[in-house]
């Protein structure tokens, strides 16, 4: 050994510490570089000199540099933060909807409720033409409400569409260049080092990716990484990808449904599947809450404009001659829309029958091959009555207020068609009747109570209310035989004669029903008494059906629900409807808000951790840089007195 293995020594010495100092100046360049993970020089003792003495050092080499990486952190940061995303991403869309719907006076509601407010001066005064006009007036703006907000619901549904295909471009385009980086660190992966700088780079990029859609990821042996979504589609696997497309829902066009185009073949992503992302909450919001709303004010529209319009046809309006009242209000039909994936070719219709009974829901009907089954897809449930055979379905069927029947051709076991009872009643709402003399004010019944009457009674309310069953070339004529409420009555014909006879008993609190119409009672009859109930013949001047119209008001028929018991649950009135409307809405924000909160302190915490891990110590590395840089000037001094010890050795020996 010589002064030459001693000057070996402190090269390598000084070259493994300016390394360490070059990782260390790295580090603090890059200590606020996103994505950037903290290197470190690995050194390793040189292989020792074997000599008669023993073996001696030969100094230190460096082995590699590595980047300060922990996996599970890695991972559990990217996931976490795609949840957060989702919830986000939907809060925000959350947000906007919840306008819709204002409070007070911008409210339907309120709206509504002027409406049939407006009926009561005309029920003062029938022949008001300015009393008739403002019911116009307010119908009309009341339909331009509706119609409002479910424009407004049409053109979120356009915004959600344009953000996921934003998003799906940015996922291309990221998942891209992870492909490019699996094959730059493919090519480098035979060289023995890690290249830490593109897999941080990768690392960050899955990241980004997970912030759009959650990913799984499962390294190579040749260390690239591959991405996988919607439970086990690949987005990228080595240099090569597939591409996502925002597709047309199977069901609605005005949808959008995540696809992935592998092989020029596009395959449906399950909704189901996609867990986390801002295209998560996008989804979800489309899928679930702006259905949600679209149907409960579609179930509105729906049940307020049949009310009023079946209202309307019960009375005489005020034309010469008078005649039952036309609609004020339109809507738009149910649809029936067959999946694009269906074999078939079966088709069906779907009406309105009982507006008082229609659900705010889409509905799913599908074909196993032997019979057809309905779901609500509001809570998941099975209709009542479900599954229908084809013969049962061509007969048609009355299911929650709908009439459903199969107009032509034979379906494929596996066939789907969704079917939406309200969802396009809102915008399509107008109001049809711009003539006041149309309003139906008067009641095409009239009653009179006989003189000779020793009872109480009084008439309370009358009207038609099955205009089916009412015959207007009749008159009623009503006796009581006792005391009790039993009575006889006759059907008369124009002459007064007598038609049809037959016998009932009145109740307190219980109107009469014949010939369709319905009689209500204050007071109480005696033995003897007599009531005529006749068609109108002054309807000019009678206001029976305004009053009815005033009634609506305070009336439950929205959303009445019939029992698999056959227990009826009572519908709500129009102020209780919108309330409901509007606390289903609020109480899916302060949801959506309360799980922004928890996930974006999770993805906040595990991202903290990860940094905790792999980032760059601003303290710590001066400390380093402070270590290596006094091991560097004891290795130069090292140096310095090898080559004194060499040149001595030189005096010495050639002199």
């Amino acid at each position: 050994m010589g002064a030459s293995t001693l000057m070996g020594i402190g090269t390598r010495a000084m070259a493994a510490n300016f390394a360490a100092l070059q990782t260390v100046g790295n580090n603090i360049a890059n200590a606020n570089t996103q994505g950037y993970s903290r290197q470190e020089v690995q050194l390793e003792t040189a292989k020792g000199q074997y000599t008669g003495a023993g073996f001696f050092g030969q100094g230190v080499n460096v082995a590699t540099v590595v980047r300060s990486y922990d996996r599970f952190l890695t991972t559990q940061a990217a996931t976490t933060n795609s949840i957060a995303e989702a919830d986000a991403a939907r809060l925000d869309q959350l947000t906007q909807l919840e306008n819709v719907m204002p409070l007070g006076e911008a409210g339907l509601g309120h709206a509504a409720r002027q409406m049939l407010d407006a009926f009561v001066d005309v029920a003062n005064n029938p022949q008001d033409a300015s009393a008739r006009q403002v019911v116009v007036t307010r119908a009309r703006e009341l339909a331009a409400r509706f119609q409002s907000a479910g424009d407004q619901l049409n053109t979120l549904q356009t915004g959600v569409s344009q953000d996921l295909r934003s998003n799906i471009d940015s996922v291309n385009s990221l998942a891209r260049r992870v492909a490019d980086l699996n094959r730059q660190i493919s090519a480098l992966n035979g060289a023995g080092h890690t290249p830490n700088d593109l897999l941080d780079q990768r690392d960050q990029l899955v990241s980004e990716i997970s912030g759009y859609i959650n990913v799984t990821t499962i390294e190579a042996n040749d260390g690239s990484m591959g991405l996988f979504i919607g439970g086990g589609q690949s987005l990228v696997l080595g240099s090569n990808t597939n591409t996502l497309i925002a597709a047309p829902d199977q069901f609605d066009p005005a949808k959008t449904q995540l696809a992935l185009q592998e092989g020029g073949v596009s395959r449906l992503v399950p909704n189901n599947a996609i867990a986390g992302g801002r295209i998560a909450g996008l989804v979800r919001f489309q899928n679930e809450d702006l259905t949600a709303a679209r149907n409960l004010l579609g179930q509105m529209a729906v049940a307020i404009s049949g009310a009023v319009n079946q209202q309307q046809s019960l009375g005489l309006d005020g034309g010469q001659p008078a005649r039952a009242g036309d609609p004020l209000f339109s809507v738009g039909a149910p649809r029936t829309l067959a999946s694009t994936e269906n074999v078939g070719d079966a088709t069906f219709s779907l009406a309105v029958s009982d507006f008082t009974h229609v659900q705010a829901s889409d509905y799913e009907l599908r074909f196993d091959g032997t019979n057809y089954s309905l779901t609500r897809l509001s809570d998941g449930s099975a209709v009542q009555g479900s599954p229908f055979d084809a013969a049962t379905l061509a007969a048609g069927v009355q299911v929650e207020g709908m009439t459903l029947q199969m107009t032509a051709g034979t379906a494929s076991a596996g066939d789907r068609f969704l079917l939406q009872a309200v969802g396009t009643a809102a915008p399509n709402m107008r109001s049809v009747m711009t003539d006041p003399r149309g309003i139906a004010a008067a009641s095409a019944v009239t009653s009179s109570f006989s003189t000779n009457n020793t009872g109480t009674a009084r008439m309370a309310a009358l009207g038609v209310v099955d205009a089916a069953a009412y015959d207007a070339t009749q008159s009623v004529r009503i006796t009581f035989n006792n005391d009790t409420g039993d009575y006889n009555y006759d059907m008369l014909d124009a002459s007064n004669a007598v038609v049809a006879s037959g016998t009932g008993t009145w109740t307190a609190g219980n109107p009469i029903l014949l010939n369709g119409f319905s009689l209500s009672l204050s007071g109480v009859p005696r033995s003897g008494d007599v009531i005529d109930v006749g068609p109108t013949t002054a309807p000019g001047a009678n206001n029976g059906n305004a009053n009815a119209f005033v009634a609506l008001g305070s009336s439950a028929f929205i959303g009445a629900t019939t029992l698999s018991n056959g227990t009826l649950v009572p519908g709500r009135n129009i102020t209780d409807a919108y309330a409901s409307a509007l606390s289903d809405i609020g109480v899916r924000v302060q949801s959506a808000r309360s799980s922004v909160n928890v996930s974006s302190a999770m993805a906040q915490t595990a991202e903290a951790a990860r940094a905790n891990k792999a980032g760059v110590n601003l303290d710590e590395e001066a400390a380093r840089l402070i270590q290596f840089q006094q091991s560097y000037q004891a290795a130069a001094k090292m140096l310095q007195v090898a080559t004194s010890v060499f040149d001595t050795l030189l005096e010495m020996t050639g002199g």
